[in-house]
């Protein structure tokens, strides 16, 4: 008996633009950030910032989109809840915990592991077991990550800071798993509603001593350019806030959660050329190296992800009756 997926692939060239532009906005992030927690930002006062910018952007999209079906709301507010407090808040608020107690770049690792946790939970849930080619991408990407992350020069470890990426990693994976769902709500109420309450939650946290919000309005140098504070504000909350969850929720529903996940694995190369241009850290030998196997693993993953398709086949009729009682 064939085994057949939950999450096959749909509209494979379309869903890989929506995710390179995903990869590429998010990927914006980190320089934006450091540029502005340089000059006084807290890390939950930019976080905080840029998931309510992106709220706030969402909101009349979302409303046109939702065209008054409230319905779906009511049918999807789980959804809607698990994707804004974890796969948005919970996520960045462990990530921005962990780099307290980590390096920056063993964190990241850690979190981008969330592309085999979605490949555990698809095995664990729907029975989906990932092919050898899969794997094969799999252990491919994930090493290459390694090198691009630069990790293998003695970064320093903690159990506080191993623990809260641990929980990013979860978050992340929340994140590529909801946005995959089929679903008839848009991606723009999604993303919309979810950053909504993610905003709320971050505001909420800092309202009560939870997490420091504080800001500053002093203007930011980005490799020796100075702008204003709110420049890279309104960057953070349009690109790689609004229209970076909107696409990343467009190429999950067209990829399915496992291929999106891991081509997402792109993002980190856009961080690195972000960082090279806008805070002048040029990525080493090494790590040119790890981007080049993280291309590599991704195209081996997709391949495997493709040739699953094509294996499957419709259930025999002893299956379809037996679904059927």
């Amino acid at each position: 008996m064939k085994q057949f997926t939950h999450d096959a692939p749909q509209g494979i060239a379309t869903g890989l633009g929506w995710a390179l532009l995903s990869a590429a906005l998010f990927g914006t992030s980190g320089a934006l950030g450091s540029g502005l927690m340089d000059a006084g930002w807290s890390a939950g006062g930019a976080v905080a910032a840029r998931v309510s910018i992106a709220a706030l952007v969402l909101l009349v999209p979302a409303w046109i989109a939702l065209d008054g079906r409230w319905s779906l709301l009511r049918a999807e507010l789980g959804t809607l809840v698990a994707y804004g407090l974890v796969a948005v808040a919970g996520c960045q608020l462990a990530y921005f915990n962990a780099i307290q107690h980590m390096e920056v770049g063993v964190a990241l690792l850690i979190e981008y592991a969330a592309p085999v946790a979605v490949l555990g939970w698809a095995w664990f849930r729907h029975g989906q077991r990932p092919g050898r080619v899969t794997i094969l991408g799999s252990v491919v990407a994930v090493l290459g990550l390694v090198l691009v992350l630069d990790v293998v020069s003695g970064a320093s470890v903690s159990i506080p800071g191993v623990s809260w990426s641990l929980l990013a990693m979860v978050g992340a994976a929340v994140y590529f798993i909801l946005s995959a769902r089929r679903s008839e709500l848009p991606p723009l109420v999604l993303a919309g509603g979810g950053l909504a309450l993610a905003a709320v939650t971050l505001i909420g946290a800092g309202a009560i001593g939870v997490l420091d919000l504080s800001g500053s309005t002093r203007d930011v140098d980005y490799s020796g350019t100075t702008v204003p504070f709110w420049a890279p504000l309104l960057a953070l909350g349009l690109l790689s806030g609004a229209i970076a969850y909107v696409s990343g929720i467009a190429a999950s529903r067209r990829l399915g959660s496992r291929v999106a996940s891991f081509v997402a694995l792109i993002e980190v190369l856009f961080a690195l050329l972000f960082a090279w241009l806008l805070l002048r850290q040029l990525p080493g030998a090494i790590q040119f190296a790890g981007a080049g196997l993280v291309l590599i693993g991704v195209i081996v993953v997709k391949a495997g992800e493709k040739q699953t398709v094509r294996l499957q086949v419709a259930p025999e009729p002893d299956t379809v009756l037996a679904e059927a009682a």
